[in-house]
């Protein structure tokens, strides 16, 4: 057993509590105690499982999985003091997949990770495709029909952002927070640089474009008219 889990919680007895329960239990574990270096930490090492909580300084959990959930189907675990059946509803329309509310047994959150870990474990190693390109997220190779595309690691990253979201406007502020990070600078012109990179390589045989400009919003993977 080698699945990452990322638990992102502010109170640091939980926290412990937490990572040393799951290390016993064999998993790489991952910590933030807010929500910005948790959203940093599933980027950089993307996780299998992530336990939230849902109280933390800054952005609350919402918003984190809401981000989470923008980015991929990451399974997450949303852990709360609110009990209310009302609570309960947001956390899951935010887009969280189980639910619980603190204080708990560790032995039930332990077999709630392996059951959300068995049931997206067919999923995690994805093929993603949209007209003739395919990206396999388990090898990170991707073809334009039988013609194999050499790409980056971020070039792969915002590749397989779109090919997640095909036909969705990706503005440029969730394209930056999704693949360079919350905090990376948005004036920079490294995105438009990137995109021109994926476009050439993409489109390196002449295939028709599949990276769109929408003006003055940001960028679509959809059919060329």
């Amino acid at each position: 057993m080698n699945e990452r889990i990322l638990i992102i919680e502010d109170d640091q007895a939980i926290l412990k509590l937490l990572q040393r329960g799951l290390a016993y239990e064999g998993y790489t574990v991952d910590t933030a105690s807010d929500g910005r270096s948790g959203l940093n930490q599933a980027r950089d090492h993307q996780p299998d499982l992530v336990i939230l909580d849902w109280m933390l300084p800054g952005m609350d959990g919402l918003e984190v999985c809401h981000r989470l959930r923008m980015g991929g189907k990451v399974p997450i675990l949303m852990l709360t003091a609110k009990d209310a059946i009302q609570d309960r509803v947001q956390g899951l329309d935010a887009g969280a997949d189980d639910y619980m509310v603190k204080p708990f047994d560790l032995d039930e959150l332990l077999a709630r990770v392996r059951a959300l870990l068995r049931r997206t474990q067919t999923e995690r190693i994805a093929i993603l495709k949209f007209s003739d390109l395919t990206l396999d997220t388990g090898t990170r190779e991707a073809t334009r029909g039988t013609r194999l595309v050499a790409l980056t690691a971020k070039e792969y990253d915002l590749l397989e952002l779109f090919l997640r979201h095909p036909r969705q406007v990706l503005t440029r502020e969730v394209i930056f927070d999704r693949v360079w990070g919350y905090d990376f600078g948005g004036e920079s012109n490294v995105l438009e640089v990137y995109i021109r990179y994926l476009r050439q390589k993409l489109e390196e045989a002449g295939e028709a474009r599949l990276l769109h400009t929408v003006r003055g919003v940001g960028y679509v993977l959809r059919e060329t008219p």
